[in-house]
């Protein structure tokens, strides 16, 4: 597990929300985006170029018309332009090698695009990935959105499948007609014992542990945040150029853990 560096004398500008989500809980890793510019190279990596499912756009690295920090907000903008033998731009952020955590609590409040063709997402992947692959590592999906389902939320679980071949998923979902032009907290408890996921405090989906053999989310993850453009979902019913460009904006990323006793 990458140990991460407490930030408690990092101030929260225009922040007004409890920073300790309940007694019992610290604040292990925190991003509040009160900078100018790209977002911290010491918190954020790039996924760079055509990077999976199909999708259209090509992720740039650290270029600031694609990712940029404006009055405590990360924006991620997806832009139809010629780049990189693309069409499409955009960015993805990852806190692989650089943090990664095991069992805790993870809130984003963010506002989601809704330009067609559009699938934000904010995800977490076992840091083990290059090790063993995927689905092996796990993956979570905290939030997931799609145009073309303009008032659903949707949070999966992907793990392998029981007879080892291939992957198995199971989700949940959550019904919102705001998500698109408000700020919303996308939150994942994470324990031994189930994963909870909750939007705007809501209780919508949970995985309960599945017994030995059957768990692979006992190992650290990190975290993506990324707007991707078409692909194998996000394009199932098409893109339209003119809704370009679109922007996925995150006010903060929080992740606490319990006390120890």
């Amino acid at each position: 597990m990458i140990l991460p560096i407490l930030l408690w004398a990092t101030p929260l500008i225009n922040k007004k929300v409890q920073i300790h989500p309940e007694p019992g809980y610290h604040l292990v890793w925190h991003d509040e985006f009160n900078g100018t510019g790209a977002p911290s190279k010491s918190k954020w990596g790039n996924e760079v170029g055509f990077i999976r499912n199909n999708e259209l756009q090509y992720y740039a690295n650290r270029r600031l018309k694609n990712e940029y920090q404006h009055n405590g907000h990360l924006t991620i903008e997806g832009i139809h332009e010629n780049y990189k033998g693309g069409t499409y731009t955009s960015a993805s952020l990852t806190t692989h090698h650089k943090f990664s955590f095991e069992y805790g609590r993870l809130e984003v409040r963010a506002k989601l695009p809704g330009g067609s063709g559009t699938w934000p997402a904010i995800w977490m992947m076992g840091e083990d990935i290059d090790q063993v692959g995927w689905p092996r590592c796990g993956e979570l999906d905290v939030m997931e959105h799609v145009a073309f389902h303009p008032n659903t939320i949707f949070g999966t679980v992907h793990l392998p499948a029981v007879d080892g071949k291939g992957e198995a998923s199971q989700g949940g979902k959550m019904m919102s007609s705001t998500c698109t032009n408000a700020y919303h907290v996308y939150r994942l408890d994470w324990s031994p014992h189930a994963l909870k996921f909750y939007f705007d405090g809501k209780l919508y989906f949970t995985y309960p542990y599945q017994g030995p053999g059957k768990w692979v989310f006992d190992r650290p993850m990190y975290l993506i945040l990324n707007l991707a453009i078409g692909g194998a979902w996000g394009g199932q019913k098409g893109v339209d150029a003119s809704a370009y460009p679109q922007k996925f904006q995150i006010d903060y990323v929080r992740i606490w853990q319990k006390d120890r006793k």
